[in-house]
């Protein structure tokens, strides 16, 4: 059931209610704790002290909770990202603070380090940059994605497409013994000695599926990733891509969760 505006603001009305739920979330154990009138923290009868948000995305922040869950609630909702110039007129705060939160955000999307598994779709491709006539890549940043099918996805930006690179991207994401499809990129034949079987889609011969075997899956990702990117963001810098791809993989692996509870979940 997707979880709507009316029952965000039920749940957290206030910066009180905001703490609270950081608090039993952080502590589920800790009994006869009581708040601390004007800080963010409780006490104890012995004066032991617990300030839930330290070591959160929220730490050191002069932001009201209230605005950074919203700032949550805004990226759960939305399929496509939220830019800093609409948290910024969504909050009411200064750009540099909108970029900050959304910046802050991503953090709670980072991939985990699960392997994938069964049937496994590996693919490249480049975000970013410009292209030049001579249809060599300039400025572009080369991403490679492995979706297991009907499973999750694992995303990665790579500093270029040399055998040793990808294939240690490959062999620290999915678990030996899995079928990996990929198109015919020569560098994906070596895979066969690392453990992996592999089945190979012949793109340049207009060849999109082999039986089951096709790379359908991760070419939606790319499509979604860039749509979202250029649609949304506009223009994303090397240096902070793969917090992006991130997000974009953080969703597609939440598609049939409750985005908003596993983002708060990560606090």
């Amino acid at each position: 059931m997707k979880y709507t505006i009316k029952q965000f603001q039920r749940e957290f009305p206030n910066d009180d209610a905001c703490l609270d739920y950081i608090f039993k979330k952080k502590y589920p154990e800790a009994m006869g704790f009581y708040r601390v009138r004007g800080r963010k923290c409780y006490a104890n009868a012995t004066g032991h002290q617990i300030h839930p948000v330290a070591g959160t995305i929220f730490e050191k922040s002069a932001t009201p909770l209230t605005l950074w869950f919203y700032a949550i609630y805004l990226f759960s909702a939305s399929r496509n990202g939220v830019s800093s110039k609409e948290l910024e007129r969504q909050l009411g705060v200064t750009y540099k603070t909108a970029w900050r939160i959304g910046k802050e955000i991503r953090k709670l999307m980072a991939q985990d380090g699960d392997m994938l598994s069964g049937v496994v779709e590996v693919d490249e491709t480049y975000i970013g940059g410009t292209h030049r006539m001579n249809s060599k890549m300039s400025n572009k940043t080369p991403v490679i994605g492995m979706v297991e099918r009907k499973g999750r996805v694992k995303a990665s930006t790579i500093p270029n497409r040399q055998t040793h690179i990808i294939l240690n991207e490959i062999r620290g994401s999915v678990k030996r013994g899995s079928h990996l499809v990929t198109d015919e990129f020569g560098v994906y034949k070596k895979t066969l000695k690392l453990g992996y079987t592999r089945s190979a889609v012949k793109h340049f011969r207009k060849e999109f599926a082999k039986g089951m075997f096709h790379t359908n899956s991760v070419e939606g990702f790319w499509s979604q990733l860039k749509r979202s990117i250029d649609g949304t963001y506009h223009a994303v810098s090397p240096k902070y891509l793969q917090s992006y791809v991130d997000e974009f993989a953080f969703r597609y692996n939440c598609r049939t969760s409750p985005v908003f509870e596993e983002m708060m979940a990560r606090i």
